[in-house]
């Protein structure tokens, strides 16, 4: 029998399966603003991963009893589509849902003022539509751009990336096949980039010292890089909304100096009108000069 060749995770040119560099990130495009109905929305594709959050509130707690008289809830709820992985999901939140629900509501609590909004709940919701490693960071990074497009005012916005090994070498945002290297350690965390306030940090495998401080350091330019995909998406979101009003001032100006120029006698009907008034005028003063005499 033929021995499986070993799967070289990186080369020695430096590159990856998928022809990245170690401390490359797979494509990442945000869009904000995406849901009408909804009062901050984010859609995010990162790599295959496909994932939608909306964010609701504050509003009203549902039971009442819950409600923190200091400060806001975040009820935060990660769901993934049956069709986002190859077999079949069930559609009934797992452990693993539950689990990831938790942690971003954690992390998000740490940004957001709550204490402005006491006795209230704001709610985020993430479905995941397609998947391939990274969802969770993925979900965290859209979540925090969604709840800045609703107006709640944070501290900083939450980046999240992964960060992990495969075969040996530290590499940035690993994907499924990496994933599942036999000496694969994942390590998703998220971060307040202004103050590098981390604010979920998870480790699935053991790194060494050595490897953690290599791990961090890598993470922080990930991080920076992520962030610029969030800001440009907010800046796009509330930069097309301002051009529409002023174009829609402009043209309310142009309708309502029409309709005044419209209202307002031409200077044709001003002249005829004074005209008219003088021949009544000169009309009267003959009438009057015949009685006298």
């Amino acid at each position: 029998m033929k021995k499986e060749e070993k799967k070289e995770y990186v080369n020695k040119k430096g590159l990856r399966l998928d022809g990245r560099k170690v401390d490359e990130t797979r494509p990442i495009k945000i869009t904000a603003g995406v849901l009408k109905n909804a009062k901050g929305s984010c859609y995010l594709e990162w790599g295959i991963n496909k994932v939608l959050v909306s964010v609701q509130g504050p509003r009203e707690v549902l039971p009442k009893h819950m409600a923190n008289p200091l400060k806001a809830i975040v009820k935060f709820t990660y769901r993934m589509a049956a069709f986002s992985v190859p077999d079949r999901k069930n559609p009934r939140p797992g452990r693993r849902d539950i689990e990831i629900s938790k942690v971003c509501g954690e992390a998000l609590e740490k940004a957001i003022l709550l204490e402005k909004y006491p006795n209230t709940q704001i709610e985020v919701w993430a479905q995941v539509l397609d998947s391939n490693a990274g969802s969770r960071v993925a979900v965290l990074t859209a979540a925090s751009v969604a709840l800045a497009d609703a107006g709640i005012p944070m501290k900083d916005l939450v980046t999240a990336v992964a960060v992990g090994r495969a075969d040996g070498k530290i590499i940035v945002d690993l994907n499924k096949e990496e994933e599942d290297a036999p000496d694969a350690v994942d390590m998703p965390i998220a971060m307040m980039t202004n103050s590098q306030e981390i604010v979920l940090l998870q480790m699935d495998g053991l790194f060494s010292k050595k490897e953690w401080e290599e791990a961090y350091e890598m993470s922080l330019k990930a991080l920076e890089d992520v962030k610029k995909h969030q800001i440009n998406a907010l800046k796009q979101q509330f930069k097309e909304p301002i051009e529409t009003k002023t174009t829609e001032k402009k043209e309310d100006n142009q309708v309502f100096s029409k309709s005044l120029s419209k209202n307002s006698p031409s200077d044709e009907t001003k002249k005829e009108k004074h005209s008219s008034e003088k021949k009544v005028v000169k009309t009267e003063e003959k009438e009057i000069k015949s009685e006298v005499q």
